[in-house]
């Protein structure tokens, strides 16, 4: 977590909100995220990030990098994409 001042409900919040107004699932569990970007018209999954470290997000800075990246891989067509991103 982001020195330890985000909870991973708060966490969660802001990523799934920077994505709408797709639907985004968030989900966090042992130390890593997930992040599924869906199409709430089609239901059809846009991407899908896993593997994610949550020890990366050590700053409000890298939470922004990490939503930055993520949104350019939606852009730029990467739909599925099951594994860690870049560090």
């Amino acid at each position: 977590m982001i020195a330890c001042t985000l909870s991973n409900l708060e966490l969660r919040s802001i990523i799934e909100s920077a994505f709408l107004p797709m639907r985004c699932n968030c989900t966090i569990l042992d130390g890593a995220m997930t992040v599924e970007v869906i199409d709430p018209v089609t239901e059809h999954v846009e991407m899908l990030a896993s593997g994610i470290a949550l020890d990366r997000l050590d700053t409000s800075r890298a939470l922004c990098e990490l939503i930055s990246e993520l949104r350019a891989n939606l852009s730029n067509g990467r739909h599925l994409q099951r594994h860690a991103l870049a560090s």
